[in-house]
């Protein structure tokens, strides 16, 4: 199927979108095609250009709402914005960001990544750590607790403000 129908597809996506776009929009359409394998009718080709369409579509509305978004943004920000904007302030608060995230554990890094950066909720994320949803809102928590704490210290404070779980062969090294 994939032999017979791959270069129509490419060209149904060709017309209607840029050629990397295109290439992304025919590799979907047929990973799509073998999750739903049992769907397609004879011809496939139909079907395949049924996708390809509802994902080109799909493609078109998430840039008209980025582009509405950056037009919204742009209304809001005028030559007195810019001007009043002041780099030193978020060079500032970026160091304290910076110095506040060093200080975490890993353990702390990996929660707060997971749910942050990565956008699981904490049930999701309690699967990819290994526990349970309540032993992770727990360890969300703590770790929010002490990214918040190291924030409140500023940059002066440095690592050392944030106090770290020690694990067991940490805490024997410090021990001798």
């Amino acid at each position: 199927m994939y032999d017979q129908n791959y270069r129509r597809v490419l060209a149904y996506a060709l017309t209607h979108a840029e050629p990397h776009t295109a290439e992304d929009i025919a590799s979907e359409t047929f990973l799509i095609a073998w999750r739903r394998l049992g769907d397609i009718g004879e011809p496939p080709l139909p079907w395949l250009l049924g996708v390809a369409r509802n994902l080109l579509h799909k493609q078109r509305s998430h840039g008209h709402r980025r582009r509405v978004l950056a037009e919204r943004i742009a209304e809001l920000t005028g030559p007195a914005d810019v001007a009043a904007w002041d780099v030193a302030e978020h060079v500032v608060e970026r160091e304290t960001a910076l110095a506040a995230v060093a200080g975490l554990s890993e353990r702390d890094l990996e929660v707060l990544s997971l749910v942050n950066w990565h956008g699981l909720d904490p049930r999701q994320a309690a699967k990819v750590v290994g526990c349970s949803s309540a032993a992770f809102f727990v360890r969300l928590h703590r770790a929010r607790k002490r990214l918040a704490k190291a924030l409140e210290n500023g940059p002066e404070a440095g690592p050392a403000a944030v106090q770290r779980p020690v694990s067991a062969p940490v805490a024997k090294e410090a021990a001798r």
